[in-house]
């Protein structure tokens, strides 16, 4: 069985349907098809932040991308510091 995947339009559609219309999570899960515990992560993360909910496939939120950044940045800093340390040691033993 496939995972079935929804679109940003259909869960902003289900966020309203509770927070507007005043629908029951439990109700509007079934109506819709979806689990109550989905719905509610959705509304969640909804009013945590409706501009950036869901993001799509393949696009993150600003911070997560920021995030990715950074360990990208840390990856490259650790192999130059690795580098520079087998150079300094191996100008280091051919000085002796």
């Amino acid at each position: 069985m496939q995972r079935r995947k929804f679109g940003r339009e259909f869960k902003i559609e289900a966020v309203r349907l509770i927070k507007d219309r005043g629908v029951s999570a439990a109700q509007a899960a079934r109506d819709l098809d979806v689990y109550e515990n989905v719905l509610r992560k959705w509304v969640k993360e909804f009013s945590s932040d409706p501009g950036q909910a869901f993001p799509g496939p393949g696009q993150m939120k600003p911070e997560q991308a920021e995030i990715d950044r950074l360990r990208k940045e840390v990856v490259r800093l650790r192999a130059e510091r690795d580098i520079l340390k087998k150079a300094t040691a191996f100008f280091a033993r051919d000085a002796l």
